[in-house]
């Protein structure tokens, strides 16, 4: 029993997208498709490089891994968001809401640190090309990939079992399409101290130094490119950390305008704008870009579109 009247919260109302109910079968369908599309590149990617020995590279492995963690994300938090917008808002336990934020934190980890392992691979190939297969081989690769997904679960747990301690109390009320760290501590009524001095350090580790080490070693790949004498040489060089560049600056600027810009005056709907770029835009236009902008990855598709016509 809790004093002061409070009452235990067993279950929270998500209001979704409100006030919007002209727009709600619009919306449903543009989010809907987006989701299909999301799901249907991020796993031609993974079956293109898994199936393909000319995408066996250290690049695409990473690649489809990142494909994985986009859909990991997109699946965690759109379908439920296709219900709260269909039923204009919805319920969700306590346990579930602490589930899709522990995933969705998973995910979201995982992805910078592949981020972060693409970008040391970028670095290699292009700064130090004879010992690129060398340093990066099957070995090294295995175990970025491993420990990519490991630190991404790890420092999600980190959060997880001292949230999973919490007692929250009403009103339940959530003011978001999905359960997100600020609104889980806002509806405690626990000490939440801790956990608020634990999201602060683990971000360090999670966001800062891997986007500090990107930006290294971009400036490393930048001043090799602009060594290389022929124009054709930088351009070749250039367009094989492109796609990277693009999707990185993509998430992080996304996430620091989320999580780390201070959010005061921003109403609620401009923050389910930005959590929106964040996971489901980004997901959507990150095999797009690798594949627009990649001739492996086109040339892979073309040799499979033209075998499944042969039948």
């Amino acid at each position: 029993m809790l004093g002061n009247n409070h009452t235990i919260v067993t279950e929270f109302l998500l209001l979704g997208f409100q006030n919007l109910h002209s727009f709600k079968i619009l919306l449903f369908t543009v989010f809907l498709v987006t989701y299909i599309m999301t799901l249907s590149s991020n796993l031609l990617i993974i079956a293109l490089v898994s199936t393909s020995h000319q995408l066996h590279s250290p690049m695409y492995v990473f690649l489809a891994h990142l494909s994985l963690s986009d859909i990991l994300l997109t699946t965690v938090i759109v379908p439920n968001m296709l219900r709260l917008i269909w039923g204009e808002g919805g319920t969700m336990s306590v346990a579930g809401c602490i589930s899709q934020f522990h995933f969705f934190g998973c995910s979201g980890a995982t992805e910078c640190f592949l981020l972060t392992v693409m970008s040391y691979d970028r670095y290699l190939a292009i700064c130090q090309p004879l010992r690129y297969t060398t340093i990066m081989n099957f070995k090294l690769r295995l175990l970025l990939v491993i420990w990519s997904w490991l630190l991404g679960f790890a420092m999600t747990i980190l959060l997880i079992l001292p949230i999973s301690q919490l007692q929250f109390c009403g009103p339940n009320v959530i003011d978001h399409f999905f359960c997100d760290f600020a609104p889980l501590l806002k509806h405690s009524c626990s000490d939440t101290s801790f956990l608020e001095i634990e999201i602060f350090v683990l971000t360090f580790p999670v966001s800062f130094l891997p986007f500090t080490f990107i930006i290294v070693t971009y400036v490393c790949i930048f001043l090799t490119i602009l060594r290389i004498p022929s124009t054709t040489g930088r351009q070749k060089a250039f367009s094989t950390c492109s796609s990277h560049l693009t999707v990185v600056c993509t998430y992080y600027g996304t996430l620091i305008t989320i999580y780390i810009v201070p959010s005061r005056g921003h109403t609620f709907n401009i923050n389910k704008v930005l959590s929106l770029l964040y996971m489901v835009v980004t997901p959507f236009f990150n095999p797009i870009i690798y594949s627009l902008r990649n001739q492996d990855i086109k040339a892979a598709l073309r040799r499979r579109f033209y075998h499944s016509t042969d039948f």
